[in-house]
């Protein structure tokens, strides 16, 4: 399978790039000291769109929050100055709140006397046009599709009265007037006196006014942005949905639950298609579920999905209808005798990516992050171990649940650099250029690199010599962070964002959403 032109994420012609120093940039929603976070405030889905100029979140509660880039638009005149000077541009992205919407409600299912809640499981961007912004959010069972725009703000002028003689804003006067139950004289006067806010700016004729004219709505300059649902796609899941992902061809998506995946037209909301069903005929037979999916960037018949026993299997759309047999398998053999009671559970893929150019997936499981090449199914090129210094204590983990926790992935728009959350809200970035030892460890507060261990990380092979593969660790000691420090399970980075074009990382740390830039 051809990955396209783009350039080969694992190879740098003049050797590996040096590793990037990361700064904070901003913080949204920042805690105070001993501010207890609120369940619905906590951040569940973090998405850039195309351009990198809005930023996308949703939280437990059921809210989307846009965030738009503010530092392009204030310097667009100096930037291509520059540009025509040869200098480079030191600035790194800003962004500010644009707007909130209210995405989904709790439901009950009264069919299976279910609660449906109303948090976010993932958001992805749709094309914009006209102005305006599209997108698509989900949460356990139902998928919406927002039109976000702005419209000129619809005010009452022309008001029943000379306005020269009118001391401040008549439309405000009008609405004042015109929203009162009150009695009103023949006039146009208040028969309440103290309620009559017009008297001491406004004067009337002697003998009142000839004709009533109607206040009149006009389009005035003043704009606000308004988020419209355009389409419910709803009734199509039985389990809960853990994925949404749009077609390059910009006219459908998937949505994937632990069983099926299903194919939707955004213009069409009352059908979809089912093209990988894994359900068994006896429920009893189920070894594996489905946990990941997302269509390839760029040739629109194909799509990935990952599965709870650690493959990742590709599909093309053109071989048949149902998709249930896959045109290609990645999975990594087991180290013979390595295998104990959590070796599936940790071997479960919670998130798959594709590279920008379509030619590697990034998986990530619970301790690793793994990078495959699409053209070479034996086994993953680069391994990246996110916690090894957890594994002593997968009894524990396992014992509060934690094991099951599904951190997200993400590459960097050139590819040369992948990045995931982990534990005490500690993200890692991984360099994954040949030859690079880049493992840096960053934390999600104003001080990124307070946990950053000097120590260099040691690359070092693995079994398998057929292939070269490399597995980075970074430092590490048993029963501790990576820097010496007690394990805090409450506190994941589960979520978190790669700019599309540049060196920033948004990620989500309970309610609070930190931006780092290099």
């Amino acid at each position: 399978m051809n990955g396209g032109d783009g350039g080969d994420v694992a190879a740098a012609p003049a050797g590996p790039p040096p590793p990037l120093e990361w700064k904070f940039s901003q913080v949204f929603g920042e805690r105070t000291a001993g501010e207890e976070v609120q369940e619905v405030d906590i951040i569940s889905a973090i998405e850039f769109d195309k351009t990198g100029d809005h930023l996308a979140t949703g939280d437990r509660g059921g809210r989307v929050v846009l965030f738009e880039r503010t530092d392009t638009k204030e310097n667009i005149g100096s930037r291509r100055e520059l540009e025509r000077m040869d200098y480079s541009v030191s600035r790194h992205p800003e962004f500010r709140y644009k707007t909130e919407f209210q995405s989904h409600e709790p439901e009950f299912d009264y069919l299976k006397s279910l609660e449906i809640e109303e948090k976010i499981n993932k958001i992805r961007w749709c094309q914009s046009s006209n102005g305006a912004l599209f997108l698509l959010s989900t949460n356990d069972k139902t998928i919406k599709y927002w039109k976000v725009q702005e419209k000129k703000v619809k005010k009452i002028s022309d008001m029943n009265i000379d306005p020269s003689r009118a001391v401040g804003n008549g439309s405000v006067a009008s609405s004042s007037v015109s929203s009162s139950p009150k009695q009103c004289r023949a006039n146009g006067g208040y028969a309440d006196r103290s309620l009559n806010c017009l008297s001491n700016d406004l004067s009337f004729p002697p003998g009142g006014f000839s004709s009533l004219r109607l206040p009149v709505v006009v389009t005035s300059n003043e704009t606000s942005l308004v988020a419209r649902c355009r389409r419910v796609y709803a009734h199509a899941h039985d389990y809960h949905i853990n994925s949404i992902s749009n077609n390059s061809d910009g006219e459908t998506f998937i949505s994937a639950d632990d069983l099926r995946i299903n194919l939707w037209n955004l213009e069409i909301s009352n059908q979809s298609f089912n093209i990988v069903d894994v359900k068994p005929t006896n429920m009893e037979d189920l070894t594996e579920v489905i946990t990941s999916a997302e269509f390839h960037p760029t040739h629109c018949n194909t799509l990935a999905y990952s599965s709870s026993k650690g493959s990742i299997r590709l599909v093309d759309l053109r071989q048949s209808a149902l998709c249930d047999s896959h045109s290609q398998l990645f999975e990594e053999q087991e180290a013979p005798g390595s295998r104990s009671f959590f070796t599936e559970i940790i071997a479960s893929i919670s998130d798959i990516k594709f590279s920008k150019d379509g030619r590697y997936i990034l998986s990530r499981d619970y301790m690793t992050l793994k990078l495959w090449d699409i053209n070479m199914d034996s086994g993953p090129v680069s391994t990246f171990q996110v916690h090894e210094y957890l594994r002593p204590k997968l009894c524990d983990l396992y014992e509060n649940d934690s094991i099951f926790d599904k951190f997200e992935c993400c590459l960097s728009g050139d590819g040369l650099r992948v990045a995931t959350g982990s534990y005490s809200n500690l993200f890692r970035v991984f360099g994954c250029a040949a030859g690079t030892t880049e493992a840096t460890t960053l934390e999600a507060s104003k001080n990124p690199m307070r946990r950053q261990v000097q120590t260099p990380s040691r690359p070092s092979r693995s079994l398998s010599s057929s292939i070269t593969r490399v597995v980075r660790r970074g430092s590490e000691s048993p029963g501790v962070d990576a820097n010496g420090n007690s394990f805090d399970f409450t506190t994941k980075l589960l979520h978190l964002a790669w700019h599309p074009t540049e060196n920033s990382i948004a990620c989500a740390a309970a309610n609070s959403l930190y931006m780092y830039y290099a």
